[in-house]
């Protein structure tokens, strides 16, 4: 009798723990997107035959102090723990994602190739050209697509077809050129008087979330996607996808449907990312 319960308490111990590593853990920033077909009438995908899965997203863009906590340094020009981390290329966030998978024991969703040219990269300017791929089934952290970032932007299943994500007024929801610094700016875009205004990143999660609690999709920082530029979904380009707008451009960058675009190697005082993994 004493054997089976403690065979019976060792295989509890067991699921739980691969439970644990399945999902993340609800205290984590994350939240469960129902998948579907898109009901935002802004999106780019709107009405297209294009069906989501299931999938969980940070609730925030990745920070400073999440990023540290991985990596072992910080890039950021703007420094601090809650903003969320900048200057950081397309090849440094999936590093990111496979080492903090393998950190919480999940299996690297990324096979990274670093002595193989890509040869669906483009780009005249990009000097790295890692060859990167998909390790399929695998359960670790990664990029969205560009669908999957639009889908959970626009609010999902709950979508109430916002120009925003999460209102039709981005002073509400958004950090862009007009009220990321010292006061709120009128006219015309002009980078000196964007600069002499202090602008900056700012801390995650102060304005409005949009209807499925996700914050910052629109301003702050862009995010990076996974796919390149193109037609939807091209296999190649010079560019790759990126989504939001962030804290220097103008009010129509952080426009759900945008479609921002940087080479795989750029980095830039605007430019973070957030993470996402399989449901």
């Amino acid at each position: 009798m004493r054997k089976l319960l403690i065979f019976l308490l060792m295989a509890i111990i067991f699921v739980v723990c691969a439970c644990s590593q399945e999902k993340p853990e609800k205290n984590d920033n994350f939240v469960l997107v129902k998948g579907g077909t898109f009901t935002n009438t802004k999106s780019n995908y709107y009405g297209k035959s294009v069906t989501i899965s299931d999938f969980y997203i940070g609730k925030y863009e990745v920070t400073q102090k999440e990023w540290n906590e991985i990596m072992g340094s910080n890039p950021s020009k703007f420094k601090g723990d809650n903003l969320p981390v900048e200057m950081v290329s397309w090849y440094d966030v999936v590093e990111y994602c496979n080492k903090r998978s393998i950190k919480e024991g999940l299996k690297p969703y990324y096979n990274i190739d670093k002595n193989k040219i890509d040869p669906n990269n483009k780009s005249e300017y990009d000097n790295i050209k890692w060859t990167v791929t998909i390790n399929v089934g695998a359960n670790g952290y990664r990029l969205p697509t560009e669908a999957e970032w639009e889908y959970a932007a626009g609010g999902g299943q709950m979508s109430k077809s916002y120009t925003y994500s999460g209102s039709n007024n981005a002073d509400e929801v958004a950090w862009y050129w007009r009220n990321a610094g010292d006061k709120y700016l009128s006219g015309d875009w002009n980078w000196s008087i964007i600069e002499n205004n202090n602008n900056k990143t700012k801390s995650i999660g102060v304005k409005k979330p949009n209807e499925l609690g996700l914050y910052d999709m629109s301003g702050n920082v862009r995010e990076w996607c996974w796919n390149w530029y193109g037609d939807l979904d091209s296999n190649s380009g010079s560019f790759r996808v990126v989504k939001g707008g962030g804290w220097i451009g103008d009010v129509s960058n952080n426009e759900i449907s945008f479609r921002g675009k940087f080479e795989a190697s750029g980095i830039g005082p605007d430019q973070g990312f957030r993470v996402i993994r399989g449901e």
